[in-house]
């Protein structure tokens, strides 16, 4: 299975943009998603997770992602990351979370205030929502997945119907 997996995902990102868009959109969705739930415990103080500090100093996740957007940006622009590479599909992860970092606090650097549990802070999710579009999952990645499904349904070791 992963053997046809690595097959179809040859198959369907043989172009490196695509490849990287679609690497770029799943980190974004992910990432945006794992630190909604983050800052959700955060602030019911659930779980073990808390505020990031450097002494009484808040340091919003919006720092990292404008850090590591930053850095991405800065190998894109040596080149280090172009083509079809490991570093390519790195880069490619590594600028859809710093962007999800980034835009899910778009409200805060909107506003110029923490409005992130506010009703202004539903702009960070219009602008993620905007980004996503953007970058699009479904786009970039669907005939890949299409391909995995059809498989998935039509090979009898998989547990589909032939």
């Amino acid at each position: 299975m992963a053997a046809l997996v690595k097959d179809l995902y040859r198959l369907h990102f043989r172009d490196e943009r695509r490849e990287r868009l679609f690497l770029a959109s799943a980190g974004f969705l992910v990432t945006f998603a794992i630190v909604r739930l983050i800052t959700y415990l955060i602030r019911t103080s659930t779980g073990p997770v808390h505020n990031v500090t450097v002494g009484t100093l808040h340091v919003h996740h919006l720092v990292w992602g404008i850090l590591l957007l930053i850095l991405v940006g800065y190998v894109w622009l040596l080149e280090i990351g172009v083509g079809s590479s490991w570093v390519a599909a790195l880069t490619a992860i590594a600028f859809g979370v710093g962007a999800a970092l980034t835009l899910d606090e778009f409200a805060l650097w909107l506003n110029l205030q923490d409005v992130y549990w506010e009703r202004q802070g539903r702009e960070s999710i219009d602008a993620v929502l905007i980004f996503a579009g953007l970058l699009s999952v479904g786009f970039w990645g669907w005939p890949f997945f299409r391909a995995l499904a059809r498989f998935e349904r039509h090979n009898p070791a998989s547990g589909g119907a032939s």
